[in-house]
């Protein structure tokens, strides 16, 4: 005897494709609502309700069928066939299949990274088996709430593939930038892009890793800049900022993009490293940020913190950090040759004593930089 659920849909289904239209959706809604309160549905009344979904679906207004997608996406006794035809429909009703946790293999979850639209890739986003695949191709399309939803979904590691496609956006946003700083699977190494936006914790971190890696893998020494050469530099920016930008960026071996990062930078951290990097001693590196006559260079407590800083680094650490935070070298070097993950104080070739200027850095900057991530 077939139940009245089952009867009930039954007869909804006739009249729907009667052309019986009056009602349809809101009679599709509750039997949905009846079903998903039932703990176990007999199979005629799954049947019945398959049979009326799928004469439905196709001619519901978008509205309703993206509340039945909410609702059916992750139901366990969703039949197939009905979350095939609000799949088919598309746009915000298969977003909200994808984003309320309907059943996909690692093959649709990368097609729809590859092939869906803007609503269902932003959706997919969010999901907790995102593949590593599909976070590269959703990194690489370049929108925004994609960005978003990716950077914020702490379920899943982020491939550093799409790290790399990320950080350079994040630079030019600080609700992207703050997501990838707050993250706990990155290593802040992997980060120093973002050193400018950074709070004073992680940029010791990034200070400390550059001189580990420094010490470790010693970069190639430039050329210290001549005495003359730093005169100019000083002199251009008591008259011309924009020029002694532009000038220390060329000094520096960077472009009109580094030139502009520095000028956009009110704390005047980057051009202090790219001083420090180019050969120039604090006191030199200070005339120029002093000359500059900006709110920073009027700021006896932020010049201050500045010099500490310059005279904590390293020109090799100050370049390299500089190179990163202005995107004009690799953040890393990734080979497949073994590294040794020891302190280099723990053998011959790197006595302990090498080691000591690297804490320094760490006691240094946080005493005088305080608590800001811009000083």
């Amino acid at each position: 005897m077939p139940s009245r659920i089952a009867t009930d849909l039954a007869e909804l289904a006739r009249l729907a494709s009667d052309g019986g239209l009056d009602l349809r959706q809101v009679a599709l809604r509750v039997k949905t609502d009846l079903l998903l309160a039932t703990p176990s549905p007999s199979s005629e009344d799954m049947e019945a309700f398959r049979a009326m979904a799928e004469a439905l679906i196709p001619v519901i207004d978008e509205a309703t069928a993206t509340i039945l997608a909410r609702k059916l996406a992750s139901w366990r006794h969703a039949p197939r066939e009905v979350l095939a035809g609000l799949r088919a429909r598309g746009g915000a009703v298969l977003a909200a299949l994808v984003r309320h946790d309907m059943p996909l293999t690692t093959v649709e979850i990368e097609e729809i990274a590859d092939e869906g639209d803007g609503e269902a890739k932003a959706a997919l986003a969010g999901r907790r088996d995102l593949t590593a695949g599909a976070s590269i191709a959703l990194a690489g399309c370049g929108d925004a709430e994609i960005d978003a939803t990716l950077v914020v979904n702490g379920a899943i590691a982020l491939p550093h593939a799409a790290l790399d496609l990320l950080l350079p956006r994040a630079v030019q946003r600080p609700a992207l930038s703050a997501g990838l700083l707050a993250r706990t699977d990155l290593p802040v190494s992997e980060l120093t892009p973002l050193f400018l936006q950074a709070s004073l914790e992680k940029r010791l971190a990034m200070i400390d890793a550059a001189a580990a890696h420094e010490a470790l893998a010693p970069s190639p020494r430039p050329a210290t800049l001549p005495t003359e050469q730093i005169s100019g530099l000083i002199a251009t920016a008591l008259t011309d900022r924009r020029g002694a930008f532009v000038a220390l960026a060329d000094a520096f071996g960077g472009d009109a993009r580094f030139a502009t990062a520095m000028a956009n930078d009110a704390s005047r951290q980057l051009a202090a490293l790219a001083l420090i990097g180019c050969g120039a001693s604090p006191e030199d590196a200070t005339r120029f940020l002093i000359g500059l006559g900006d709110d920073a260079a009027r700021s006896v407590e932020r010049i201050f913190a500045l010099v500490e800083l310059m005279r904590s680094l390293q020109p090799a650490v100050a370049r390299r950090l500089a190179q990163q935070i202005g995107g004009i070298a690799p953040r890393s070097t990734r080979s497949g040759a073994l590294q040794p993950v020891m302190d280099p104080s723990g053998t011959s070739a790197r006595p302990g004593a090498e080691r000591a200027p690297v804490r320094g850095i760490v006691q240094e900057v946080r005493r005088r930089l305080g608590g800001g991530s811009n000083d």
